[in-house]
């Protein structure tokens, strides 16, 4: 499905061979509540915390960096395992990908520590107003919600990913991480550690890889976007599954001075 070459950035548009995935995101964006819960779960992370940005932006990252995990890793021939082991059709791996990516931080509504369990219940709610229109079966709404919510749950929790398409949130998830996310707590005053890593990360770009399947490019403008790759990006890595599919190579490209981290590789 991915063209030789093929790469991935954060601002291009990227189309989607698949029909049925893009109905659903077509529906996804004209959706009411999804577009208020995206906007109203931002509040408790950036406004009342201090943290990187959580709400649409981010989760439009997620959604395609997570459509484009996907597409690599079909393209490299790796077999998916939640629709197929429930009976579901290929065409619904995407479509579990894309709103698994989509409600993930729904839970930050309600409080950001823990929020993967909170998003559980609202995730579930959006999901049983809009599935009946692509799904009229009500067995296979069933199996697709709770892949779904697998996907979900596993992105920010203990719980280890046991499908392909729940460990592709779990990575997309953590390659949001360029300057732009952490745009408004920087500007607010928040200077955390994951608001000043996210600002010396410049660029991530996914492109098929040689020797595994997906290749992530990582430019840093200074050391402290180590705490991007060593910490954050590595923990989500680790237990998702797409270990030996992913390989993450972060650069400083710092020239003006003294680099104390050049490279990072995973």
């Amino acid at each position: 499905m991915t063209d030789a070459g093929r790469i991935y950035t954060p601002d291009a548009e990227h189309s989607f061979p698949d029909a049925k995935l893009n109905e659903v995101l077509a529906r996804i964006e004209a959706d009411e509540e999804i577009a208020a819960l995206l906007e109203a779960q931002n509040v408790n992370a950036v406004d009342r915390m201090r943290y990187n940005d959580h709400g649409t932006k981010h989760v439009t990252i997620v959604r395609n960096r997570a459509l484009c995990l996907y597409d690599l890793l079909k393209a490299g021939g790796v077999e998916f395992n939640g629709a197929s082991q429930q009976g579901l059709a290929e065409a619904d791996e995407s479509v579990i990908v894309a709103l698994a990516a989509t409600l993930h931080d729904v839970g930050h509504l309600v409080h950001r520590e823990e929020h993967a369990y909170y998003s559980i219940p609202l995730a579930e709610t959006v999901l049983d107003r809009f599935l009946p229109e692509f799904y009229p079966d009500v067995a296979d709404r069933v199996r697709m919600k709770g892949e779904i919510l697998h996907a979900i749950l596993c992105h920010h929790t203990a719980e280890r990913p046991l499908t392909t398409e729940a460990g592709i949130i779990r990575v997309a998830d953590a390659l949001d991480m360029e300057r732009g996310r952490s745009r408004i707590p920087y500007e607010q005053g928040g200077r955390g550690i994951n608001t000043l890593s996210s600002q010396a990360i410049s660029r991530v770009t996914l492109t098929e890889g040689r020797s595994r399947p997906v290749m992530v490019e990582i430019e840093m403008t200074n050391a402290a976007g180590v705490y991007q790759v060593d910490n954050l990006l590595k923990a989500k890595i680790e237990g998702s599954g797409l270990e030996d599919l992913v390989r993450i190579v972060a650069v400083n490209t710092d020239e003006n001075r003294e680099q104390l981290v050049e490279r990072i590789e995973l």
